[in-house]
């Protein structure tokens, strides 16, 4: 058998074993990232990324997979479908008086559970080929790596206009995870975009931060301000924020080919803590002590305990007019953070106008 059979045999199996360890989809791409750089120093330039000040840092090594990994030939990426139900998404979202939290942290972190799988398939990866040392090492949105664009060049999809990653079969709501390594693998071919004429993302978007197709501007993002931002939420985006505590899936929600989307089969992200029917003022209530409590193994923990209330305190802000909100937002006043004591303030001003 000459190597290219040889090579071929080996990433049949790799895709096998993925399915094996609870993966829903394998591809392989090669490193050359040279086609996404000017429209990434764009964006850059443009300032769309806000505050999160580490996208500007370690290009060398987003663009140039050896400059991170030694050796680096190829890399295989790892699709994992989260959506843990349908039945109740929109109606939560609709309800102002219910807390609406992003569905892909409603159970545990996925960077544990994906990082967990990757190195079982690296293990086994490094079973079959064990006469060749080889580099590899596994990412999940940890590390200075451009996974989407690496996930559609390995065919699992291509970027729609809102810039995740969309998969014909299986939409949007899945994760990605990436194994870098020295082996020469098979790649597999890029999918054609099937966004077509279709700006319902664009369209719903409750703070305009799709300003293009394939263009968001993140310091719009509600998954942004809610999540990656730190300070004082802008007041023109407070009330478009709406319910919205952790993270937006709007985009996602309207996306025709989320009509193909796949409940997880994946048990760890199932949801926990009831958090896809919290109200909101149950979410305020919560004490520090049974904030880390409830979201330990969560990816809502690294928010931070104060920056939980500011988000809830805007969503008290947007609920329908009422006194028992007022009294519950008056009851946090004295002592918290200035950071949250503005937005109480600003919360008990939009009932009481």
């Amino acid at each position: 058998m000459n190597d290219k059979l040889i090579w071929k045999s080996i990433t049949d199996k790799i895709k096998i074993w993925g399915h094996e360890f609870g993966f829903d989809e394998i591809g392989i791409s090669d490193i050359n990232l040279s086609h996404s750089k000017k429209s990434y120093d764009d964006w850059i330039k443009s300032g769309f990324q806000g505050k999160m000040h580490y996208l500007k840092k370690h290009q060398d090594m987003k663009f140039n997979p050896q400059n991170l990994v030694p050796e680096t030939l190829t890399v295989i990426s790892a699709r994992l479908n989260y959506f843990p139900k349908k039945e109740n998404t929109l109606q939560i979202l609709q309800d102002k008086n219910k807390a609406y939290i992003s569905r892909y942290t409603l159970g545990r972190d996925y960077h544990k559970v994906i990082r967990g799988k990757l190195k079982k398939l690296t293990k086994k990866l490094k079973e079959e080929v064990k006469n060749i040392s080889f580099n590899s090492r596994v990412f999940t949105d940890t590390a200075p790596v451009l996974e989407v664009e690496l996930a559609e060049k390995a065919g699992l999809g291509w970027r729609g206009k809102h810039s995740l990653l969309l998969n014909k079969d299986n939409g949007s709501w899945f994760f990605l995870g990436e194994i870098y390594t020295s082996l020469p693998l098979v790649v597999d071919e890029k999918k054609l975009n099937h966004c077509g004429t279709c700006s319902a993302c664009i369209d719903v978007c409750p703070t305009n931060a799709i300003i293009a197709p394939y263009k968001l501007d993140a310091s719009k993002c509600i998954s942004y301000l809610t999540i990656e931002f730190k300070g004082s939420i802008p007041t023109k985006y407070r009330k478009p924020i709406g319910n919205r505590i952790y993270g937006c899936d709007d985009c996602q929600l309207v996306c025709p080919w989320n009509k193909y989307g796949k409940i997880t089969k994946e048990k760890d992200f199932n949801t926990r803590h009831n958090l896809d029917n919290l109200s909101l003022i149950d979410s305020f209530k919560i004490t520090e002590a049974e904030f880390t409590k409830i979201f330990n193994g969560s990816a809502i923990l690294r928010i931070g305990y104060d920056q939980w209330l500011r988000n809830v305190a805007v969503g008290l802000g947007n609920a329908p007019k009422s006194n028992k909100i007022i009294k519950v937002l008056e009851s946090r006043l004295k002592n918290t953070s200035k950071l949250v004591q503005e937005h109480i303030l600003w919360a008990i001003n939009e009932h009481q106008n």
